[in-house]
Formats: C-alpha cells, sequence, structure tokens
C-alpha cells in the first residue's frame, strides 16, 4: 500500500481557524474551517502550483502540522 504525500497547515483568518489539507501526490487541496466543513475543494494540482498554494498559507502565518511528532501546539 503507498502512502500518499500529505501536508496539512493550521492558521487563523480574521475570528476563524482554518485547516488545509494537501495531498502533493494527487494534486489535491481541501481547505476546512474551525467545524471541518469543506469550504474549497482544487483537484488536478500540480507540484508547483501546490508548492505555490503553500507559500500563500504561509503569508497567512500558517502552522504545519505534518511530520511533527510532538503534539501540536498552535499558541
Amino acid at each position: 500500500m503507498k502512502t500518499n504525500n500529505i501536508h496539512i497547515w493550521i492558521w487563523i483568518q480574521g475570528i476563524h481557524i482554518l485547516k488545509a489539507i494537501l495531498n502533493v501526490d494527487n494534486g489535491i487541496l481541501n481547505i476546512y474551517d474551525e467545524y471541518d466543513t469543506l469550504i474549497l475543494k482544487r483537484t488536478g494540482l500540480n507540484k508547483s502550483q501546490i508548492t505555490e498554494v503553500e507559500k500563500c498559507i504561509i503569508k497567512y502565518g500558517a502552522k504545519s502540522v505534518h511530520g511533527s511528532p510532538r503534539p501540536f501546539r498552535f499558541l
């Protein structure tokens, strides 16, 4: 079974907490609000487009959750 290259980002925008899940291998971007409601889904992205999306998300002050051995602490 192949494991996908998944990146998870969390950030605060205005008064909302948002979460982005990027599946690099399949080219899928999902963005959820604080209630885990899907608010944006994009498919068919290539790796350079996903890199550009991650750069935009980082500009909002996102914290990366993927690959962290410790429990996540946002603040």
